[in-house]
């Protein structure tokens, strides 16, 4: 049981006082869609207005109150307003806001405690390469990959999201942000990432080697089509494309690949690094050192700041100007990034995730064994995709029951997010700070939404009874904080995150 001093979210979430959205959100809705740009996407998902966001809560201007389990798109794994990093933001603003690439006290505080964090054999032997935007750090990255190569040629894998602007576009595998772009910079080689749900190369236990092969035919066939390479670039754990977990032995295998065709590995960890998986970066889980590295989201806890980390003997130097913007590197974004990963590496909060990640995991795989629309849960700590389906045997995306999902989550007060190549999977995004009561709420908030949508008609006239599926255990009161904790009282050792 949280303790009331302890709590950082709202703790009579989810709290629903009005038809949603609210007459104050729909007013505030209508005027963005009236000034703002018909390409804004997320008020159509999530239509209210906020007012003010707690922890793992936000508010609306109605006063309803929601359990956040999108967390900005895992931009907030320490959540929303965390006591420490809003202190370390407001000392920062009495002292400077802005400085091009001068150092300022919060940047030489951020490097060394950023390269102290990093994974592997980066840590303490990197460079870093402030950018702004995780699509900006990969789109470096890569930029970066061909100029220590003296070639061009990256390896990207199905599935990937890589950001949506620029040259990031191309390495990212979607059409549609391919057709919003002009610029289609670099040359991209797309390979099947293995999927153990949906495997194209060969079967599940052999998925591995299947893609190390293809990828072998790529850089040793004179007729593969692919005249040069200088890199692989792979999300550990897809992100955008659905929150696919590889086999252990991908990344492991893929170092091997890259070393011996004298490629640079670049990791991906704008989404999965800085605690989301259960360990401070996904490579950790398998024991690889890239040799370029990816951060953002959660480093700036919701300010954009974004960087690459390279390894120190990748390049003699780089050429001034190399990579250039003009808020690359902002103080403020430092000094709450420096937080960040105090708060990160000083408390218990990466290690809970895991242990509770396999909690909710098996939550949600016992919802999955009542619900046939369910067809996969996997993941690693707070990365966690529920996939729906049509049938269990033929597998067919299903978009329409996980945007229901969605729908019914949001009218419950839990807000929970699509991905995946249909808009198909609902994905577990949730800050790690998540007190256990509001985790236990919202996961029996899953099990009765997914009850009420087992016993409802769906276009195609399917319909499944709503006897055949057990009742859930009804959400607790969503006015008070009693719902039992979801962990025994007996953390890691090392100081508790308030």
């Amino acid at each position: 049981m949280t303790a009331p001093e302890e709590w950082l979210s709202y703790p009579d979430a989810p709290k629903i006082r009005t038809a949603l959205p609210g007459p104050r959100s729909a007013a505030l809705l209508a005027e963005q869609a009236r000034l703002e740009t018909d390409a804004v996407v997320y008020a159509k998902y999530f239509p209210i207005a906020i007012a003010n966001a707690q922890g793992a809560t936000v508010e609306d201007v109605d006063s309803n109150r929601f359990i956040d389990w999108v967390a900005g798109v895992s931009v907030l794994n320490l959540g929303h307003r965390h006591p420490a990093i809003a202190a370390a933001l407001a000392e920062q603003a009495g002292k400077v806001w802005h400085a091009l690439e001068l150092p300022t006290e919060a940047r030489i505080r951020f490097l060394k405690a950023f390269v102290d964090a990093l994974p592997g054999e980066l840590r303490n032997h990197a460079r870093v390469l402030f950018t702004v935007t995780g699509g900006d750090a990969v789109e470096t990255a890569v930029n970066l990959a061909d100029y220590a190569k003296g070639r061009q040629g990256t390896v990207t894998f199905s599935g990937a999201y890589h950001g949506v602007h620029g040259g990031a576009a191309n390495l990212t595998s979607g059409r549609r942000y391919h057709k919003t772009t002009s610029f289609h910079g670099g040359h991209v080689v797309r390979v099947p990432f293995p999927d153990p749900y949906r495997p194209l190369l060969g079967p599940v236990g052999d998925l591995t080697n299947a893609t190390i092969r293809y990828l072998e035919h790529l850089a040793n066939d004179p007729h593969s089509g692919v005249d040069e390479l200088s890199s692989v670039l792979v999300e550990p754990i897809l992100g955008e494309g659905g929150y696919v977990l590889p086999p252990d032995d991908f990344l492991p295998a893929l170092r091997e690949f890259c070393d011996s065709h004298d490629l640079l590995l670049i990791a991906d960890e704008v989404q999965t690094g800085l605690g989301r998986t259960g360990k401070m970066w996904a490579v950790d889980h398998a024991g690889v050192t890239p040799d370029i590295l990816c951060v953002a989201k959660t480093i700036g806890s919701g300010l954009p700041v974004s960087m690459v980390a390279y390894r120190e003997d990748l390049v003699p130097s780089l050429p001034p100007g190399f990579h250039l913007g003009t808020y690359r590197g902002n103080p403020l974004g430092l000094a709450v990034g420096a937080e960040v990963l105090h708060l990160l590496t000083s408390t218990d909060v990466i290690p809970r995730t895991a242990v509770r990640g396999r909690h909710v995991v098996e939550r949600l795989r016992a919802i999955r064994a009542v619900d046939p629309a369910i067809g996969d849960v996997r993941g690693r700590g707070f990365m966690i995709g529920v996939e729906f389906v049509k049938s269990a045997s033929d597998r067919v995306p299903w978009t329409d029951r996980a945007k229901a999902m969605r729908r019914e989550l949001f009218q419950r007060g839990v807000l929970m997010h699509t991905c995946g190549a249909y808009d198909h999977v609902l994905r577990f995004m949730a800050p790690l700070t998540i007190e256990d009561e509001l985790l236990e709420r919202g996961l029996a908030v899953f099990a009765s939404a997914s009850q009420t949508l087992n016993a409802t008609p769906d276009p195609s006239g399917r319909v499944v009874a709503a006897g055949s599926v057990p009742r859930p255990v009804p959400p607790p009161s969503i006015s008070l904080p009693s719902a039992p904790p979801i962990l025994p009282a007996a953390p890691p050792p090392g100081r508790t995150l308030p």
